[in-house]
């Protein structure tokens, strides 16, 4: 059987996204029998839940046509995997089939393949979320000194209070369990660097749009600003800020982007 066997069934949805069929996936693997192959699929979907995925994320049921004579036509149950669910099906498959050990090794070279690219997706938008916090950072200091802020380490923590449920910067950089000379900021992945950019820009406008003056108003609008955020998000069922991870420094998202284009420059022979 060729190599390229489980590369040759994969499908594209409208939306460029890959994805199997179990159907398809179970004559790849050689099993006749799809009964015996939905029991693969059932400890694959335990090992998923097990491992904090959501299960309809990489199983999705669905009911395919197939033709059953005089062209004549019946429903049958089809799962759509992602590249994932085909590596915990061939993880828990037949590991007597040299098929199933050619998945196995597929589908590992994929997924982590499709690992590498989704950290460097998100390393890009670290950087570029990074940079953007810098510069309404900048906006926000000006117009809260234009409102007569004098303090502005109060100012900012009045924000950061609201948007982390009561929790200082101080209280923050501690949880993140950072060293006194890095900033939490660089220690943010993109999901939190994009809902404290929010927090700044929606309180710099709201000083501006009402005319708020004095420390202790614009210190309360930064706090109503962030918690109507951390209320979106709640009401969104997304994770509270404080309890995403901490990704490694900022510095280090600059530098896997450096090496990947240099990567790609010597793979394209420039």
């Amino acid at each position: 059987m060729a190599d390229n066997t489980f590369e040759s069934i994969k499908r594209i949805d409208n939306n460029g996204a890959e994805y199997w069929s179990s159907r398809d996936l179970a004559k790849a693997l050689e099993y006749p029998d799809y009964r015996k192959f939905q029991n693969v699929i059932d400890k694959a979907q335990i090992a998923c839940e097990n491992s904090g995925e959501v299960i309809h994320n990489h199983f999705v049921h669905m009911d395919e046509m197939v033709q059953i004579g005089s062209g004549a036509e019946r429903p049958i149950d089809t799962i759509y995997l992602s590249r994932y669910a085909c590596y915990l099906i061939v993880q828990n498959s037949d590991p007597t089939k040299v098929v199933v050990a050619k998945g196995q090794t597929y589908f590992a070279i994929q997924t982590r393949r499709q690992e590498k690219t989704d950290n460097l997706i998100e390393d890009h938008s670290r950087v570029y979320l990074r940079e953007e916090m810098k510069k309404h950072n900048t906006a926000l200091t000006k117009t809260a000194a234009i409102a007569g802020v004098e303090n502005y380490a109060i100012f900012q923590n009045y924000g950061y209070k609201g948007l982390y449920g009561g929790l200082t910067m101080q209280d923050i950089h501690e949880k993140k369990g950072l060293k006194k000379s890095q900033k939490i900021l660089d220690h943010m992945n993109s999901e939190e660097l994009a809902a404290n950019l929010f927090r700044a820009t929606q309180t710099d406008a709201k000083i501006k749009r009402e005319n708020i003056q004095g420390q202790t108003n614009a210190s309360l609008a930064h706090y109503e600003v962030g918690q109507k955020v951390r209320n979106t998000i709640a009401s969104l069922g997304g994770t509270m800020p404080e309890h995403l991870p901490t990704p490694d420094a900022i510095g280090k998202a600059h530098t896997r982007i450096k090496k990947s284009k240099k990567v790609k420059n010597i793979e394209s022979g420039e």
